[in-house]
């Protein structure tokens, strides 16, 4: 039921499947004001081009064993899966027919905040990483950009319960980012569920 009206976007070198309606506009509703709540979320620091600013938005990580993720010279150590995390992550992993480890969450308060041209293709992902990527609460835009063939892009409008699945030679072969907007927009929380074994 919940992979009903699967879209894939057939990208060229990549496995990507959007489903919009993955989790009931209830489901996703409920979810979105309980994880707004109860996760600490946090804003940790980057390093671009020698200077140090506040990462754009507010993270936290999760998993179910002890392995660190590292990107962007920032390394987060894991929390435990709380109750509605888990609940997310075992029906996403029953659908999908994969298992998890682990889940970066991201907050987005406002247009403002974003998440700058990159690959979720760090070491500790494999070869081919799998992201399950969930999104609660406002739309927001989402770009995609092929690293070697300039004229491949696409964008896609992530909507409030939906599912992006990527994998295969997705993070190879292409980068994605969420786009600063001058709009006035609501709050969204992205789940990134991966697989750090």
């Amino acid at each position: 039921m919940r992979l009903t009206n699967a879209i894939d976007l057939k990208l060229k070198d990549a496995e990507v499947i959007y489903y919009p309606n993955f989790f009931t506009t209830k489901e996703a509703n409920t979810l979105f004001e309980a994880l707004l709540n109860e996760v600490k979320w946090q804003q940790d620091t980057i390093k671009m081009f020698g200077k140090t600013h506040l990462q754009p938005r507010l993270t936290a990580f999760f998993a179910n064993n002890q392995n660190r993720y590292k990107y962007s010279n920032i390394i987060m150590q894991p929390e435990m899966f709380n109750a509605n995390l888990s609940r997310i992550k075992t029906i996403i992993e029953n659908e999908l027919k994969i298992e998890f480890t682990s889940c970066l969450a991201n907050l987005y308060r406002t247009g403002n905040d974003s998440n700058g041209w990159h690959a979720d293709n760090e070491k500790e992902l494999g070869e081919q990483p799998i992201i399950a990527s969930v999104s609660f609460g406002a739309e927001r835009v989402f770009h995609f950009k092929h690293r070697t063939d300039k004229q491949l892009k696409h964008k896609l409008i992530l909507q409030n319960g939906s599912l992006l699945l990527m994998q295969g030679d997705t993070q190879n072969n292409w980068l994605h980012q969420i786009p600063k907007t001058k709009k006035t927009i609501g709050k969204r929380i992205n789940l990134t569920f991966r697989i750090i074994a």
